[in-house]
């Protein structure tokens, strides 16, 4: 039950719904990803890429708020708790302790591609669901896929 009355038909609402609280997850669990790379950093490039981090760190709580806000629209009661985060997230895990800046480069590349393809599958899913909450992701992607882009051409090898 929703207390937020949508347009959108029962069986839409729930396809929506389903692509907007997985990207939710998603992105929350790749600001928390972001934050741990940027609190046990080392390397040359330390300075460059701690401020990256931050920089990813901003931009996934920006997305994630902005996805959730769309599910409340739409009347899907959005679930960013630490548990369904850890539950739910499709991003790969990310490793204890320190993490050279090579590494970290290496992670967020693979977390982003893996975000990438999660997100157009949720495109796809969207297309005759619900026109807006597509609109949504495919912006957002195109940021994601630009933000890949960048720690891509971080790689040194």
């Amino acid at each position: 039950m929703s207390v937020v009355k949508s347009p959108l038909s029962e069986a839409n609402r729930r396809i929506a719904g389903d692509a907007l609280q997985g990207a939710l997850t998603d992105l929350l669990d790749l600001s928390l990803v972001a934050k741990q790379a940027h609190w046990n950093l080392y390397g040359p490039r330390f300075r460059s890429i701690h401020l990256q981090l931050d920089e990813v760190v901003t931009a996934a709580r920006a997305y994630a708020d902005t996805v959730a806000e769309r599910a409340a629209a739409i009347g899907v009661s959005p679930d960013g708790r630490a548990a369904t985060v850890a539950k739910t997230s499709g991003l790969p895990g990310f490793p204890e302790g320190w993490i050279s800046d090579e590494q970290v480069v290496a992670v967020l590349v693979e977390a982003y591609g893996m975000l990438v393809n999660r997100m157009r599958s949720r495109i796809e899913a969207t297309e005759k669901a619900d026109a807006v909450s597509q609109d949504l992701l495919i912006g957002l992607t195109a940021e994601l896929e630009k933000e890949h882009w960048m720690f891509q051409a971080e790689n040194r090898g």
